[in-house]
């Protein structure tokens, strides 16, 4: 018997020890010793320079499928066939991202886009991409960065996402079932290519430039609402437009704006940048009713950056939006309703642009910049769960801990805060409350408001740069346990997609410091 029992431990404790070993290799740090700590102040004022970039990386969708149910996710044993158009014995899926796993694409709405706005001081570059992603990890962000060749002399680059629900699994959490990964390693090879080469041909196109930078902090309210509360959005537009100084012409833009794009919902199964794409189009082509031209674009590369969009920021599919011209109110998830928000937001931009009050012009300036790397504890389960698993396959930088990263910039009148997640505006504008039900009995701890700490009269807000990690809920609203906030019956929505508990106050702190830095 004593025998029998000292060979079960034997085997468990063998189990357990593969089990950790196998854990520690599939979540090994891929950029062991990667880190940035980096500060640029009192450069000399210098001439602007600004250069864009648009790159494709809308991936090829070989094969169709039939949806027997109508429930947009794949499944054989609920009647569901493909068609095997390149005829290679398999269903070539690519699965889209952001709500229910299983949902393969059928085909292209629009293209999917790599696009940057490289600005400089003559002395510093800072590089800022948008990818048409539902995200883009840490690791993947590091593995372009170090990529780049060094004569682009870039001082920081920032990756961020649109963070469209329509388009290919870059994370791993929306494949074929829950234990499978939806990422294609080819897709990912190739969208880390093209960023480089975006990033490349966008310096390669600098040029000397003027500055117009603008907001419109109200006309949006109305194309955006907050599902959790308490109700505090980031519905300000804010827009940088880079005039080519000999030409003068536009050279690009970057509009920014908090809000996710899943205004199709769930049923789509068309690759698309959702409203983001209508934006970028109104900007750059104009605004028509029919084909009459209401508001001229401004020709050039327009990139879309998204802001404070965790709480979450959304434009549900009861959500009206109004059509630009006429009565026509889309209550339901479709292209109309899409192009109808995309459009009025490219209209509120074209027009903010135009407002003599509300606009700063710069020529000549000095950028000051400040960015460092830090490390968030991993206490969500199933994503630890999913690393084990490698559905989510990035790598940990300690015992339970991620590599992510902030940063802040100025430049003139405008300064500019990078991080890496889904941030619950109330953390950016102010309004973060200790609810009734909440798990932890702590007084709110993300304040004062990081947007009250910022410099200039424009103060713009880049999520999910260099990373995606999800949710960045303000810890004394925590709620994971009944009873729960505001009268909830069940556990609300943001936590689970959360690293956890304390990434709010490291990143808040993270945050407040590498602003004061600067100031």
């Amino acid at each position: 018997m004593r025998k029998l029992l000292i060979g079960t431990l034997l085997v468990i404790s063998s189990f357990l020890l593969g089990l950790l070993i196998y854990f520690l290799i599939v979540t090994k740090d891929r950029n062991s010793g990667f880190t940035i700590d980096l500060t640029v102040k009192d450069n000399p004022e210098g001439q602007i320079y600004a250069g864009f970039a648009a790159l494709s990386i809308t991936p090829e969708v070989p094969d169709r499928w039939h949806d027997a149910n109508n429930d947009a996710r794949y499944n054989p044993k609920d009647g569901d066939t493909y068609e095997d158009l390149n005829n290679n014995g398999r269903f070539d899926a690519v699965w889209m991202a952001g709500f229910q796993n299983s949902r393969p694409a059928q085909g292209v709405h629009d293209e999917l886009w790599a696009r940057v706005m490289v600005i400089g001081d003559g002395t510093s570059k800072i590089a800022i991409v948008s990818l048409d992603a539902i995200g883009f990890g840490a690791d993947d962000a590091i593995a372009v960065r170090k990529s780049l060749p060094t004569d682009l002399g870039i001082t920081y680059t920032a990756i961020t996402s649109t963070h469209t629900h329509e388009a290919p699994d870059l994370i791993g959490l929306w494949g074929e079932s829950d234990f499978k990964s939806g990422v294609d390693k080819a897709y990912r090879n190739f969208v880390r290519e093209q960023t480089k080469q975006v990033i490349i041909q966008a310096v390669e196109r600098m040029r000397p430039a003027k500055l117009c930078i603008a907001q419109d902090l109200t006309g949006a309210a109305n194309l955006v609402e907050d599902s959790r509360p308490p109700y505090v959005m980031d519905e300000g537009i804010r827009l940088i437009q880079a005039v080519d100084m000999i030409a003068d012409t536009t050279l690009g833009l970057l509009f920014n704006w908090a809000n996710h794009p899943e205004t199709l919902w769930n049923e789509n199964l068309l690759l698309t940048s959702d409203f983001v794409h209508y934006v970028r189009e109104g900007m750059e082509k104009g605004v028509f009713y029919g084909d009459s031209l209401i508001n001229k674009g401004l020709g050039g590369v327009t990139v879309y950056v998204n802001g404070a969009i965790g709480g979450l920021m959304t434009t549900s599919p009861s959500f009206p939006i109004k059509h630009l011209f006429k009565d026509t109110l889309y209550t339901e998830p479709s292209f109309d309703k899409a192009a109808a928000q995309g459009y009025r937001l490219a209209q509120l931009g074209l027009l903010a642009l135009t407002d003599t009050v509300d606009t700063h012009m710069i020529e000549k300036s000095t950028i000051s910049l400040r960015a460092k790397t830090l490390k968030l504890p991993m206490t969500n389960p199933l994503y630890r769960l999913a690393s084990l698993f490698k559905i989510v396959d990035r790598g940990y930088s300690g015992w339970m801990k991620i590599r992510s990263e902030v940063a802040f910039w100025q430049l003139g009148p405008m300064s500019c805060l990078h991080y890496p997640g889904e941030l619950y505006p109330e953390i950016l504008n102010g309004g973060v409350e200790q609810p009734t039900g909440s798990d932890v009995g702590v007084a709110p701890i993300e304040v004062p408001a990081l947007r009250s700490l910022m410099s200039g009269d424009f103060r713009f807000s880049i999520g999910l740069s260099n990373d995606m990690i999800g949710y960045i809920v303000p810890k004394s609203q925590w709620d994971r346990k009944a009873p729960f906030t505001y009268d909830y019956k069940d556990a609300p929505y943001g936590e689970i997609n959360s690293v956890g508990i304390e990434t709010a106050p490291i990143l808040y702190k993270a945050m407040t410091e590498v602003i004061k830095d600067l100031q």
